[in-house]
């Protein structure tokens, strides 16, 4: 039976990524794109696109009813975290097509210095954290954490979204001084917490009524764009290799059983160690797949898209062992081109050492 689903934000990289993962294997599917972007739409990979209205459009839930009943759907998928929000918004006019955490979870989610207060009051590792309600705490709040640097950042958001490290209290005065005047950041919008020095992981997982169904992890190699960003990192891996952690998938597992016992849906998690080598939760995207999520789908036993497919249609799934791990592939990604994923042992494929052949030829010249 073919799968019929909607992504929203067609066109873009996360929405192109999913269409890749559901179209291996043979399982059949049908995939309907929207966007209020009729150029996004252009770069679509689904199947039939449709121009929506935007989601602050009182006809934007009409048309995408409309869609659903249309193309006679299974489900709508949401790409970026702004969807997750808006869909959860109308679940009650949309809900027999969606599957989603809790409207409450989600919106813990979306704000990480909430999250990071809830989780460390759960026992779960996650950075000591400060809110700046005005830029004269600032001092105070150095005090406290005291190890340098700080992470500054702004609390919800994607894509380290106005972060930073700073190393004294005037630093961090000026990046928030500067957010605030020319991008209209209010300072209590900044959280200053503890700098996490460590490894960069990801994981994903999935749930169905607080049962723990599948969970895979990453650790980020490299970041795309850190030539422009001032902190240097990103959400968004370059290079990241999958890796067997169970203290990471412990910590994830903990994480979400603290926040609901009734979870369901998709969770993608970021951690980074600690100066002591602890993973520790920095964020949680409730409701929508990492934008890496290749790197889950195509490598190990189970396609974590296809399982989430089957679970949000009551479908039943044959998973052993819910921690899929499969150490050692790499996935490669650069802005205008798709995630390439290959294993250690093919580093070498189709490239040849010029300095070690250049080498073997002076040897010879010399030997003559």
């Amino acid at each position: 039976m073919t799968a019929r689903l909607l992504f929203t934000n067609a066109g873009n990289a996360p929405s192109n990524n999913l269409a890749r993962s559901l179209r291996t294997g043979a399982d059949p599917v049908f995939l309907v794109g929207c966007n209020e972007d009729q150029f996004a739409l252009r770069k679509s990979d689904a199947d039939k696109n449709y121009l929506v209205p935007p989601t602050d459009h009182p006809e934007w839930v009409h048309a995408l009813r409309w869609i659903a009943e249309t193309e006679s759907l299974d489900l709508i998928i949401p790409t970026v975290d702004t969807d997750v929000d808006d869909l959860s918004r109308v679940r009650s006019r949309l809900g027999e097509y969606l599957f989603l955490p809790r409207a409450s979870l989600v919106e813990i989610c979306r704000d990480k210095y909430r999250l990071i207060e809830l989780l460390r009051s759960n026992g779960v590792d996650a950075p000591a954290s400060y809110l700046v309600k005005d830029m004269k705490q600032i001092t105070g709040i150095f005090r406290q954490l005291g190890k340098r640097p700080v992470w500054c950042r702004v609390r919800s958001g994607a894509g380290a979204l106005g972060a930073l490290p700073v190393r004294t209290p005037e630093h961090a005065r000026n990046w928030i001084r500067y957010w605030k005047e020319m991008r209209g950041v209010p300072v209590n919008s900044f959280v200053l917490s503890e700098y996490l020095p460590g490894r960069d992981f990801g994981c994903q997982c999935l749930w169905k009524d607080g049962e723990l169904v599948l969970i895979k992890t990453y650790e980020r190699l490299s970041y795309l764009g850190t030539g422009s960003q001032a902190s240097q990192v990103s959400s968004v891996a370059a290079l990241a290799k999958t890796v067997y952690e169970p203290k990471v998938v412990d910590t994830c597992v903990r994480a979400i059983r603290s926040l609901d016992a009734k979870a369901s849906g998709v969770f993608s998690i970021d951690l980074k160690e600690n100066a002591r080598g602890i993973p520790c939760i920095t964020e949680i995207n409730a409701g929508r797949f990492s934008s890496a999520t290749n790197i889950f789908d195509l490598v190990g036993k189970q396609n974590m898209v296809k399982t989430f497919v089957r679970l949000a249609q009551d479908l039943p799934v044959d998973i052993e062992d819910s921690y899929d791990a499969a150490p050692d592939w790499y996935m490669l990604r650069d802005v205008d081109g798709a995630p390439r994923i290959f294993h250690a042992s093919d580093f070498s494929d189709n490239i040849v050492n010029a300095w070690q052949g250049a080498g073997t030829r002076r040897t010879r010249l010399r030997a003559t």
